[in-house]
């Protein structure tokens, strides 16, 4: 038998689950089979061999590869059992399934707010540290959450995607829009606790109570 042959083999052999013989120099990590340590070794030499030939992403691993491949083939083999709704990932349908069970498994530990995924979590902490980490480039304002930069953005463009279906007036933002649309529905949400009134505004209401207060 070949040398070459004879290490396939022995690689193939089940081992022991306590050894692992194969050791990684840089972060000491220890693996069973040489192949995963060649493998967690690109995460240290940044190499991502395995590149998509549609949009030359590439990857550490091949496994990565193949489920990325499936956005460009749009199949979504995990499916939920409840809405039916399917996900690329499996770990997509898992964090999905959390919205059915309501079940908040990540907690703040300054104020113990819940939420369904990490990265809810994750957004909500920058409101505690006070980071402010996307930066508008035209005037430098400073905002928490991507979005936030993304709303503030408009400011600079002038865009006004959001059109009012009743007389085609157009805004910068959603939240302008819904305030706009009470204006056609006649609703007033706001009530002045003192004497009842109401107002389809919340500032209006604010500047409102100036009378009973003097």
């Amino acid at each position: 038998m070949l040398c070459r042959e004879r290490n396939f083999l022995k690689e193939l052999m089940p081992t022991h689950p306590a050894e692992k013989p194969h050791m990684c120099e840089v972060g000491n990590k220890s693996f069973v089979r040489k192949s995963c340590l060649k493998n967690h070794t690109l995460i240290h030499t940044r190499e991502k061999p395995y590149v998509c030939e549609i949009c030359n992403k590439s990857f550490f691993q091949k496994g990565n590869l193949i489920v990325h491949m499936l956005i460009h083939t749009e199949e979504k083999p995990h499916v939920c059992e409840v809405c039916n709704k399917s996900f690329v990932r499996k770990s997509y349908l898992k964090n999905h399934m959390l919205l059915h069970t309501g079940e908040r498994p990540y907690v703040c530990d300054v104020c113990n707010k819940s939420f369904a995924q990490k990265s809810y979590l994750n957004k909500h902490m920058l409101l505690h540290t006070g980071k402010r980490p996307h930066v508008c480039e035209v005037c430098n304002a400073s905002f928490t959450l991507k979005d936030q930069l993304n709303k503030h953005m408009f400011i600079h463009t002038g865009e006004k995607r959001h059109v009012c279906e009743v007389c085609s007036k157009s805004f910068t933002q959603k939240g302008s829009l819904n305030k706009h649309m009470l204006n056609h529905t006649g609703e007033r949400p706001h009530v002045c606790e003192i004497c009842n009134k109401s107002f389809s505004e919340k500032s209006k209401l604010k500047s409102h109570k100036l009378i009973h207060t003097g």
